[in-house]
């Protein structure tokens, strides 16, 4: 029986008033036996541990939540009540829709079983049938990039090795809910990759994804929503840039303007400053996630302190993993700008974005046009989604050409 209303029909999970105790004995017992012969003597005695209190939140379908949160704030915890793996203590879970839960990597594998034992043994233990990975494993086999892996025992693999196998046999299908546990923290560059692109895929097909991550960059640029743990309560649940900062600085955070940043990534004299930076859509509204081919305007907001001459304005676009693709500005494109005084805003409209399918970071910046000095430098400081529709052809690469092909038959001579 569906346990949500009329108007919670876009509900994949529901938690109230969760609430998680261990009981943890006040001497160390060495043995079971010795624990079973001191609990019938009644000299074992208890504390409690609440490892959670009081959780009470909702995840909508197609929701990307990240969760943070110190060591031992209760985040795997509470990923483990809602993969059904830990049953709360008090509190109700409601979750509609399949769980995938990857909780850590190796759980569920066994050393001494080979690869290919261990896809079957995992692909049992998250509800498939043997049929049904006989017909998953080559796609795993090659997400994971294995194959000459796959027969020998799990003992052998490298904790990397490890961690590419758990992700693909987890994420093989588009879940409803799918919860990952540190899962962007292991693997090497690519593995890494490859799983944010797969994350984003799932995102874009509406599934609900629960992050645990220690990686606060990628809970701001994969999640839209966050969740701050502490000492096992929610102490914070809102917009994810908003709770990371909070969480990174403390009540500082509060005191801070919107959007500012990190120290690494700003830096300029702020002769000119660049005060605020808004990524929309055609329609003027806020927008973080495109399509390729869809319009995109990029609004940047300044205040120049005393006069300034010879001022140029520029953005740049970086994959996740570094690499910079474009780097217009204002000089390039023959906009001669006045001498500015006061506030104003700079605007870079892109009728057709032709980046495929990945995760993109923006920079912007102001800068002396004869390069003399840099006035404000906001590096890589603004996340930027991009997913594949049917309406874009292309798979690979970087960049769609928007080229088109024809075909013109020959007679034979």
């Amino acid at each position: 029986m569906d346990w949500r209303t009329a108007s919670e029909r876009e509900l994949a999970l529901r938690l109230d008033d969760v609430a998680v105790r261990y009981r943890v004995p006040h001497e160390r017992v060495a043995s079971l036996k010795e624990l079973a012969i001191r609990r019938l003597q009644r000299r074992v005695q208890f504390s409690d541990f609440w490892a959670l209190r009081e959780i009470s939140f909702t995840a909508r379908r197609g929701e990307v939540i990240g969760i943070v949160g110190k060591n031992g704030a209760g985040k795997s915890t509470l990923l483990k009540v809602i993969a059904r793996v830990l049953r709360p203590t008090n509190g109700r879970v409601r979750i509609a829709g399949a769980v995938a839960p990857l909780l850590e990597f190796g759980a569920g594998f066994h050393p001494e079983l080979t690869g290919r034992e261990n896809v079957f043994l995992n692909g049992a233990l998250l509800g498939f049938t043997r049929a049904q990975m006989r017909e998953k494993y080559e796609r795993i086999v090659e997400f994971a990039e294995l194959g000459e892996f796959m027969d020998a025992p799990l003992r052998t693999y490298s904790s990397g090795m490890v961690a590419r196998l758990g992700f693909a046999i987890a994420t093989d299908i588009v879940p409803e809910i799918l919860i990952l546990d540190e899962v962007l923290a292991v693997g090497d560059a690519m593995f890494q990759r490859k799983s944010f692109e797969r994350i984003l895929k799932f995102r874009a097909a509406g599934a609900t994804i629960l992050l645990v991550s220690h990686n606060l960059d990628a809970v701001k640029s994969l999640c839209e929503r966050a969740l701050w743990l502490e000492h096992g309560r929610i102490l914070a649940d809102g917009p994810a840039a908003t709770v990371v900062d909070h969480y990174q600085f403390g009540d500082s955070a509060i005191q801070r303007a919107p959007g500012m940043l990190a120290p690494e990534q700003r830096w300029g004299t702020r002769r000119v400053e660049i005060t605020d930076v808004r990524i929309k859509n055609y329609n003027g509204d806020a927008q973080t996630i495109f399509a390729t081919g869809d319009a995109l305007i990029l609004k940047v907001d300044y205040r120049a302190h005393q006069p300034t001459a010879g001022l140029t304005f520029g953005m740049a676009i970086h994959r996740h993993d570094g690499m910079h693709i474009t780097g217009p500005n204002t000089s390039f494109a023959g906009l001669t700008l006045p001498t500015l005084d006061g506030c104003g805003t700079v605007t870079f409209s892109i009728a057709h974005l032709p980046l495929l399918e990945g995760l993109y970071h923006i920079s912007v910046s102001a800068h002396a046009t004869d390069a003399s000095e840099m006035y404000d430098y906001h590096d890589r400081a603004y996340p930027l989604r991009v997913v594949n529709t049917d309406a874009c052809r292309e798979r690979y690469g970087i960049i769609s050409v928007r080229g088109r092909w024809s075909h013109t038959p020959r007679e034979i001579e």
